[in-house]
């Protein structure tokens, strides 16, 4: 059985009794790896080299405005995913983070339970933590269903065609199995694809 990865989260704040309280936390609740940074600077250069899969970005640094952070984030890792922080919310503030495209908003003080369920729910959405066979999987599975559906083919059309079984497919399609190197070809032969078409359309 393939075991989980660490989910890598990467704390910018200039509070170093905030940052000293999330390490603690996320570390006692195991299956996080955490990077504190109280510099946005720290967090780009520690970020190129590697990086963090959920960021907790605060809001109001002091001299270092968090919405131009923001930016450079986004800007530099689209697909990053940003939790905001911050000690003065408003519903302006909020509009505004939104449309930068961040995953969810957290005003302090907030509870355990609160960032407990806002980092299950980025884990859950972003699918971090999970192997990259099981991200393979995954994906491909993904790809192989959008393609079907794509054609207006239920599945005992591409199972005839392939000469795969319906179930194959259907496990394939859901992320339960791998396709062997022969069904994988098959699939592609089905649609006129190359399996390096396939395998390079699906981000991994």
């Amino acid at each position: 059985m393939s075991t989980a990865e660490t989910v890598d989260i990467a704390v910018l704040d200039d509070d170093l009794d905030f940052r000293n309280y999330i390490d603690d936390f996320l570390k006692a609740e195991g299956g996080y790896g955490v990077r504190t940074f109280a510099h946005p600077d720290e967090l780009f250069a520690e970020a190129e080299q590697r990086v963090p899969d959920i960021v907790l970005l605060d809001m109001k640094m002091g001299e270092y405005r968090g919405d131009k952070v923001l930016e450079h984030l986004i800007s530099r890792w689209p697909t990053l995913c940003v939790i905001v922080v911050t000690g003065y919310p408003s519903l302006e503030d909020m509009r505004a983070t939104f449309k930068l495209k961040v995953f969810d908003y957290l005003s302090k003080p907030f509870s355990l339970a609160q960032l407990r369920q806002t980092l299950k729910n980025a884990v859950d959405t972003f699918g971090l933590g999970r192997t990259p066979h099981d991200r393979l999987r995954e994906r491909l599975g993904h790809r192989i269903k959008m393609l079907r559906v794509e054609r207006d083919w239920p599945l005992k059309d591409l199972a005839a065609t392939t000469k795969l079984s319906v179930s194959q497919i259907s496990s394939i399609e859901r992320g339960t199995n791998l396709p062997s190197m022969e069904s994988l070809l098959a699939i592609c032969a089905a649609f006129d694809k190359k399996p390096s078409e396939i395998l390079g359309s699906i981000d991994f």
